[in-house]
């Protein structure tokens, strides 16, 4: 069948659905394959569901005029996609980096939704298949998308940046991310990179941070560039007023305290003004949807439990991400400080150094108490505890209360540090 028929099909429904558990009536469900399950299988399934058309790509499965054939059902959603976001004219902005990339997303969102109709991707569905489905939810009457790309590879970016077609773009960092998959921070760079690339070729406009060094010598000498600085007098002027706990921020006399944690986090408020201003959003619209934002979903969440404050950044780590968690948290004042950092993961050959140079600085700190958990900590040399696997970290508190005090728990997401909660 043609895409402009499938699109008539799916104009016609409701929703997308990749999952026969989250099938709602009358939605178009794409019958993809993974490792361990073949989605065709499913089709009759959904459709006995409430699914109004199922589409598949083995003909064994083309059981009905609901059930749609095509050559391989991953690419006709993407494909579709492509054909939606033009039909709907959106303008998209796009953004990608090493870190922050889903707060800083629903920053840009908070404040561009208090003026236009917007979407932005539904918590870290920034993939292959996460970007297709963000865009096929665009309406016609959908002013602005926030399209989030992540990337471990090359050519991840381009081929996202291919699919959204972005108008405008941001990178948030560059940093020790997925150091495995890229092959170091010099593949890094270039991965992320692509979405730059993108712009470039197309002459579409990008936001950056003009006080990072590599977004500035990577874009010397682009001219639809829109940035922001604490001291760079020819880009737009925000200023840091404190961190302690929370971010408190300074922009056109507009004083912004924010419930966010973190330098990191100033940054990201930078981005979301910054691309407010240009898309001609009153500050103070901008002030009040920065200071509403409550950070979620293990990401710098600011908690307080049985006489406990707790940074709970444990949705995922990196050596960059870990680096400016602590230092942030070492910096606050007036509290008995202890933290909980879990192995990082894709850090590749690296690994071992990555993980004693957090040690080393961790150790430099000086903090009240500290506590290492994961395979590669448990290698370092360190003064802090450490623990071969959370089991054994468990074992030791059952026995061993946490002090009272402020606590960081950071780690990636396969530790799943936040189970510290459980012994508060």
């Amino acid at each position: 069948m043609e895409l402009a028929h499938i699109h008539q099909h799916f104009l016609s429904c409701d929703s997308v659905s990749t999952d026969t558990r989250k099938i709602t009536p009358n939605c178009l469900f794409f019958a993809l394959k993974g490792p361990n399950f073949n989605g065709n299988t499913f089709a009759e399934q959904a459709l006995a569901q409430g699914a109004s058309f199922a589409i598949v790509d083995e003909v064994t499965y083309k059981t009905s005029e609901k059930t749609i054939l095509v050559d391989d059902v991953l690419e006709t959603l993407q494909k579709l996609a492509i054909y939606h976001r033009n039909y709907c004219k959106t303008k998209i902005v796009s953004l990608t980096g090493s870190n922050g990339k889903t707060t800083t997303k629903e920053l840009i969102h908070a404040v561009l939704s208090t003026t236009y109709s917007t979407i932005a991707t539904h918590g870290n569905l920034n993939n292959h298949i996460g970007v297709p489905l963000t865009l096929l939810r665009l309406t016609p009457e959908t002013e602005i998308g926030i399209i989030e790309m992540g990337a471990n590879h090359q050519g991840e970016i381009a081929f996202l940046s291919n699919l959204a077609q972005p108008d405008f773009g941001y990178i948030t960092n560059f940093g020790k991310a997925h150091l495995e998959g890229f092959g170091g921070v010099e593949g890094v760079i270039k991965g992320k990179s692509e979405l730059y690339n993108y712009l470039q070729e197309h002459d579409k406009h990008i936001f950056l941070n003009a006080d990072d060094p590599i977004q500035l010598e990577k874009l010397s000498g682009y001219v639809k560039k829109i940035g922001f600085s604490q001291n760079q007098q020819n880009y737009y002027q925000i200023k840091l007023l404190d961190t302690n706990p929370n971010v408190r921020l300074q922009f056109e006399e507009v004083t912004v305290q924010t419930q966010l944690i973190g330098t990191y986090n100033f940054t990201n408020c930078c981005a979301a003004i910054t691309i407010g201003k240009y898309f001609n959003v009153p500050k103070e619209k901008i002030k009040t949807a920065l200071e509403n934002y409550k950070p979620k979903n293990n990401r710098s969440q600011v908690l307080e439990k049985n006489g406990y404050k707790i940074i709970l950044d444990a949705y995922n780590a990196n050596p960059t991400s870990t680096s400016a968690a602590l230092s942030s948290f070492a910096a606050l004042k007036g509290m008995k400080k202890i933290a909980f950092l879990g192995d990082m993961f894709e850090v590749g050959p690296t690994a071992k150094e990555e993980h004693q140079s957090i040690a080393d600085y961790l150790d430099s700190l000086g903090l009240e108490h500290a506590y290492l958990v994961g395979e590669n900590y448990y290698q370092v040399k360190t003064t802090a505890y450490k623990f071969r696997n959370f089991n054994e970290l468990k074992t030791y508190l059952e026995v061993n209360p946490i002090p009272k005090g402020t606590l960081l728990i950071k780690g990636s997401r396969g530790m799943a540090m936040e189970r510290i909660l459980d012994f508060l």
